[in-house]
């Protein structure tokens, strides 16, 4: 048996030409560095594959930063520690002789155990067996006759499927900028999204409105007396642009005496794949009575982010307006949390 590296756990296809991600499998490298040596796995829906993924972003990540991760295999890991065992190596098996390519179906893994009952093994799939490998940093071996068979300038990605090839989504191509913040074009670019709840399909309307006076706005409404849940009117773009960077929401608004909760929202999305949060939510509540009045959001985009969102909330009767909205990066980026001014 060689020890083994695992070198690559990604998602495929990935990141697509308009902007978007979609995950059909994971493309696994195990290279043997001291021998030039390299094997390409591919692995759609096997326990533990989208938890390899995650363990090794994770372990990419510089010293010392504070990570959680919510793969089972971290926490198997941290769990055997506690009780004086540990994971000494997982080694990989062939259950099919001769294969000229190494899969799931063709593998099986020996965890090795050394604790105070001795040691022993524990046999699992490919994908656990990698993923409590990473979580554990333990050595993962491999038979010589199967690395034999791979050089490391094969192509890897001819291993994997058409399903996981990076395809073209139909549709224009993504802007990364936000659009129409003028409401010129009507609610071109904006979203009525209404939430999960059925019920709120017709509680909520949107509309453009232009005024002599207030110039172009929109406005978030409720359709009915008492309406069922909460609307956002929004507008979504991705991430790329802005990541690392702090940014502040800024717009007018104004809200009918007697309207509910009514604010400014401000989304950051995530992937599942990615481990942690997928969302976060940075909120300001705008109170009804008032004429045009200026508010803010400052928030950091994290590194990992996929999509940005902006709009107005509403939550209950009343309506709640929008005018001169800006999505920028501020000159002095700041880790400080979201803040309403």
């Amino acid at each position: 048996m060689t020890a083994v590296r695992i070198a690559h756990a990604e998602p495929r296809p990935g990141r697509l030409p308009n902007g978007g991600f979609s995950t059909r499998g994971f493309l696994v490298v195990l290279a043997d560095d001291l021998g030039h040596r390299a094997v390409p796995i591919w692995m759609q829906a096997q326990p533990g594959d989208g938890d390899l993924s995650q363990l090794l972003e994770l372990a990419a990540r510089p010293a010392g930063e504070i990570v959680t991760a919510d793969a089972p295999q971290e926490l198997t890991a941290r769990l055997l520690r506690a009780a004086g065992a540990r994971v000494t190596g997982v080694d990989i098996d062939l259950t099919v002789a001769d294969t000229d390519e190494l899969t799931p179906q063709v593998t099986v893994t020996r965890i090795g155990l050394d604790g105070p009952g001795g040691t022993r093994h524990v046999t699992a799939g490919l994908g656990l067996g990698l993923a409590m490998a990473a979580a554990a940093d333990a050595p993962v071996r491999l038979a010589d006759a199967v690395l034999d068979r791979v050089d490391l300038l094969t192509p890897f990605l001819d291993r994997v499927p058409p399903a996981g090839q990076v395809f073209t989504l139909p549709g224009q191509r993504p802007r990364y900028e936000p659009r129409n913040l003028s409401f010129a074009d009507g609610l071109d670019r904006w979203d009525l999204d209404r939430g999960p709840s059925r019920e709120a399909d017709q509680d909520y309307s949107a509309a453009n409105y232009s005024a002599t006076a207030d110039g172009q706005s929109a406005v978030l409404s409720s359709a009915v007396p008492r309406p069922v849940g909460s609307a956002a009117l929004v507008q979504t773009i991705f991430a790329d642009d802005y990541r690392g960077a702090t940014v502040v929401f800024r717009g007018e608004s104004r809200a009918e005496p007697a309207t509910g909760q009514a604010g400014l929202r401000l989304e950051i999305l995530r992937h599942p794949w990615r481990g942690g949060r997928t969302r976060e939510d940075h909120g300001l509540a705008v109170s009804g009575g008032h004429d045009w009045t200026s508010h803010q959001i400052t928030a950091l985009i994290p590194e990992d982010a996929d999509i940005i969102r902006f709009g107005i909330t509403l939550t209950g009767p009343g309506r709640v307006a929008l005018r001169n909205p800006e999505l920028r990066i501020t000159e002095v980026p700041t880790t400080e949390p979201a803040r309403g001014a």
